[in-house]
Parts: C-alpha cells; sequence; structure tokens
C-alpha cells in the first residue's frame, strides 16, 4: 500500500511539472554570441544532472544537486532562449497543488492537510 502512494505521489509531482511546464518554451535559434549557445546547452544538462544528483545522491551530498540546479538556473537566464509565456491562475494553482501533494506522498507516504 505504501508503494501505492508513493507511485501517486511520482504521477502528482509529474502532473505538475506538466500543467506549470506547458507555459514555457525553449528556443534554439542561431546565437549572435558564441557564449549564449553553450550557456542555454550548460543549462538543460546541469538542471537534468541537478535533478537526478537530488534523487541519487545521499542525504550529505544533496547540496551538491542544488548547486547544478542554480547554475542551470543562471544559466537560463545568460542564455535568454526560455520564454515564459503568462499562466492562468488556474493553472498555477493546480500545479503547485499537485507539487506539494505529490512531494508529500512521495517522500511520508500520506498527506498532512
Amino acid at each position: 500500500m505504501r508503494f501505492l502512494f508513493k507511485l501517486l505521489g511520482l504521477i502528482l509531482l509529474l502532473a505538475g511539472v506538466y500543467f506549470l511546464g506547458q507555459n514555457i518554451y525553449f528556443s534554439t535559434n542561431v546565437y549572435p554570441y558564441w557564449w549564449r549557445g553553450i550557456a542555454a546547452d550548460g543549462s538543460i544538462l546541469f538542471l537534468t544532472s541537478g535533478i537526478l544528483m537530488l534523487f541519487v545522491l545521499p542525504r550529505q551530498e544533496k547540496a551538491l544537486g542544488w548547486v547544478a540546479l542554480g547554475i542551470g538556473i543562471l544559466l537560463i537566464f545568460f542564455s535568454s532562449r526560455a520564454v515564459l509565456t503568462p499562466t492562468s491562475l488556474w493553472q498555477f494553482c493546480v500545479s503547485m497543488a499537485c507539487f506539494v501533494g505529490g512531494y508529500q506522498l512521495f517522500t511520508t507516504g500520506r498527506l498532512n492537510i
């Protein structure tokens, strides 16, 4: 039964990413400066590796994953290739509810409402 709650939590986390990520576009254009292409590629690599580090590394080394996520977010702003479109309040609320509920189910196996 506990496995089922953790699986439901993971599904809710992915649903939260889906609802919020519908309004974020990454564009690939010809870059006027050489470093923008590297920053765009690096942001994807750092974000992906940071998320993997948070799930795989032991608790003492999870700070390394947060550092990688921070670098990835900074590189997104440096590359200026992430286009954020307006999000409705409904989508934002559903996304945050899925994130919070999914995280609680995934980590503890129960909802604290």
